[in-house]
C-alpha cells in the first residue's frame, strides 16, 4: 500500500505542476516572408509539326489549296503561303500567368525585332514524344504548368515582306519576363523570281521541205540571290504567221504552225530522252498555250524534261537551283510548199514556276 500511495503522490505532483510552466512561459510569434520566384517561361518547339501551307492562288505540282507544300524543300514563301509550328510554353508560376504567345520577326540587317502574329492555344496534352529538359531535369507533363500552342504566320504582300528575316516563337508573363524558341529559323519571303536568256532562236534562212535546227538558247534561274528559290521549268507555244501580207502559204494558208517545231533540252545529266512523244533524236513537241475560259491547267504547258521523278513530286531533271541553267535546241521541219515573208508573229514561251 505505502509503494502505491507514493506513485499516486509522485503523479499528482506532476499534474499540479504543469499549469505552472505554462503560467509562466513566454509566448512568442516569429515572421516568415516566402517569396516565390518569378519563373521565366520556357519555350520549346516541336520539330515535327513545322509545316508550309499552299496558298489557293495556284497550286503545286503536288499540293493544292491548303494543303501541306511537301515539294518545297527550301526556306522561301509567297504571299499568302502560310508557316507554322506547335510550341511549348512551360511556367512553373502557374498557366494562369501566361500573358502572350507569339511570332517574332528579325528582318536581316535591323536591329529590333516585333511580333508578327499570335498563336492560339491547343488542347492537346502531353508531351507530344519529346524529350525536354531543363539543365539536367527531364521535363514531365503538368497541365497546371504547360499549355500548347499553334503558332502559324501568314506571309503579307511584299510591300510589308520582302527579303530575308528570322523568325521565333515566343511568350511573355504578366510580370513582363520573357523567352523564346532556341531554334530560330532564317526565311526570305517574296523573293523576286526571273529568268536569265543567253542566245536566241535562230534558224536562218530555211528550205521548204528541210529539216533544220537552230542555234543552243540557255535559260537560267536567276531569282533574288540568296532566296534559294527552285524553279520548275515549262514550255508551250503558238503558230507563227507572216505579218507582211506577202500572200504566204505554208503549207495551206498563210500560217507555220507550232507542230512542225520540236526542241530537245538538257540540264546537266538530264536530257529530254525520257520525254514522251519524242523523235529518234530526243526531240519532244511543243504544246500550244491555252488562256482564257476552258483552257487546261496550267495554261497547257508541259514540264520540259520529263521522266525524272523526285520524292517531292517533280521531276528533278527539270528543276533549276539558283544559278543554274537549261540549254535547249530546237527543230523546224519546214513544210512544202512553203513561202511568205518572215513568219515572226508567233511565240515559245519558257516559263519557271517557283517550287
Amino acid at each position: 500500500m505505502k509503494k502505491l500511495l507514493t506513485i499516486l503522490l509522485a503523479a499528482l505532483m506532476v499534474i499540479s505542476l504543469l499549469p505552472l510552466v505554462a503560467a509562466n512561459g513566454v509566448d512568442a510569434g516569429i515572421g516568415v516572408v516566402i517569396t516565390p520566384e518569378q519563373f521565366a517561361p520556357r519555350v520549346y518547339m516541336d520539330p515535327n509539326t513545322r509545316v508550309v501551307e499552299d496558298d489557293c492562288n495556284e497550286e503545286g505540282q503536288t499540293s493544292d489549296c491548303g494543303d501541306k507544300l511537301v515539294e518545297r524543300i527550301e526556306n522561301y514563301a509567297f504571299e499568302g503561303e502560310t508557316v507554322e509550328w506547335d510550341i511549348l510554353v512551360w511556367d512553373k508560376n502557374g498557366v494562369e500567368k501566361i500573358s502572350d504567345v507569339y511570332v517574332q520577326v528579325l528582318q536581316d540587317g535591323q536591329n529590333s525585332s516585333f511580333m508578327e502574329a499570335n498563336c492560339r492555344l491547343e488542347t492537346d496534352t502531353g508531351m507530344h514524344g519529346l524529350s525536354l529538359y531543363e539543365g539536367e531535369e527531364l521535363l514531365q507533363w503538368n497541365i497546371d504548368t504547360m499549355r500548347w500552342y499553334e503558332c502559324k504566320l501568314t506571309v503579307e504582300t511584299p510591300a510589308s515582306m520582302h527579303g530575308q528575316y528570322m523568325i521565333k516563337a515566343g511568350a511573355v508573363d504578366v510580370s513582363g519576363l520573357s523567352a523564346e524558341v532556341a531554334e530560330g529559323e532564317y526565311w526570305f519571303f517574296n523573293p523576286t523570281i526571273a529568268l536569265g536568256i543567253n542566245g536566241g532562236i535562230a534558224f536562218g534562212t530555211v528550205r521548204p521541205g528541210a529539216t533544220v535546227k537552230s542555234t543552243t538558247l540557255t535559260i537560267g534561274n536567276a531569282a533574288e540571290a540568296g532566296s534559294g528559290v527552285l524553279l520548275d521549268m515549262y514550255i508551250a507555244g503558238t503558230d507563227f504567221y507572216d505579218p507582211s501580207h506577202s500572200g504566204a502559204m505554208c503549207p495551206d494558208s498563210n500560217v507555220l504552225k507550232l507542230e512542225n517545231f520540236k526542241y530537245y533540252a538538257s540540264n546537266g545529266a538530264y536530257n529530254t530522252c525520257n520525254n514522251d512523244d519524242i523523235d529518234a533524236e530526243c526531240y519532244d513537241s511543243i504544246p500550244y498555250y491555252q488562256t482564257g475560259a476552258g483552257a487546261a491547267p496550267n495554261n497547257n504547258m508541259d514540264e520540259i524534261i520529263e521522266g525524272t521523278p523526285s520524292a517531292y513530286g517533280y521531276n528533278a531533271g527539270n528543276v533549276l537551283s539558283p544559278g543554274a541553267e537549261i540549254s535547249i535546241n530546237f527543230k523546224l521541219a519546214v513544210p512544202v510548199p512553203c513561202n511568205g515573208g518572215s513568219f515572226s508573229q508567233g511565240q515559245i514561251k519558257i516559263f519557271g514556276e517557283a517550287v
